[in-house]
């Protein structure tokens, strides 16, 4: 039996753009491909506050040794805290596209809450990069990292597994969890427009 879910950031995210204007947010950036270390220390440089989440993958080059890889988590994405009238500066770095944006073509903020659960959840969980989901009925995560986030949940033979949806830049992460911490919730009215922009989702499988 398939269940899912989906987690709100939205009360983090001011829904006026015109708030955006008067403090830091976060924003995603998109990238160059296979630049983002680069542009990382590029942002280092300029003093610009940034994150670029990481995971380690094993990878076997073609003699048959095995290496043990820092990846990027999202590729051709990396997040920067700035005023949305600072975005001039991100995108003179080099291999910066463009600052991801939401209704109308404005940059779109990510919640505070996401990129510090991002921060927790790569301290306490393996976390890898997984295909977006979009499927189920709700559930919720009671422990942990990721506490109190709803998301999609697929039963698997081997256990459960979180798949953390970032819908500004339409990538998502899984993270395995035990069954006992997840919470089945009652279905939910669809999202405003400006909740299926803002919101976040997480996929338990």
């Amino acid at each position: 039996m398939r269940r899912s879910s989906t987690f709100d950031f939205q009360s983090a995210i001011p829904r006026d753009i015109s708030e955006v204007t008067g403090r830091p947010y976060w924003f995603a950036v998109y990238t160059t491909s296979r630049h983002e270390k680069r542009i990382a220390q590029h942002l280092t440089q300029r003093h610009i506050e940034h994150y670029l989440p990481l995971y380690r993958a094993d990878r076997r080059w073609r003699d048959g040794s095995r290496v043990t890889l820092e990846l990027p988590l999202f590729p051709s994405y990396i997040f920067v805290r700035i005023k949305r009238s600072d975005r001039v500066s991100v995108l003179s770095v080099p291999g910066a596209l463009a600052v991801v944006g939401g209704t109308g073509g404005e940059p779109a903020p990510l919640a505070d809450s996401a990129i510090e659960s991002l921060r927790q959840g790569l301290m306490e969980h393996r976390i890898e990069p997984h295909p977006l989901l979009r499927v189920g009925q709700q559930a919720r995560v009671r422990a942990g990292a990721f506490a109190g986030m709803r998301g999609v949940v697929l039963r698997k033979k081997s256990g459960f597994r979180v798949v953390l949806t970032l819908e500004q830049i339409m990538q998502s992460i899984a993270v395995e969890v035990d069954e006992d911490d997840l919470e089945p919730i009652p279905e939910e009215k669809p999202a405003t427009d400006y909740g299926r922009e803002s919101a976040h989702r997480l996929c338990l499988q």
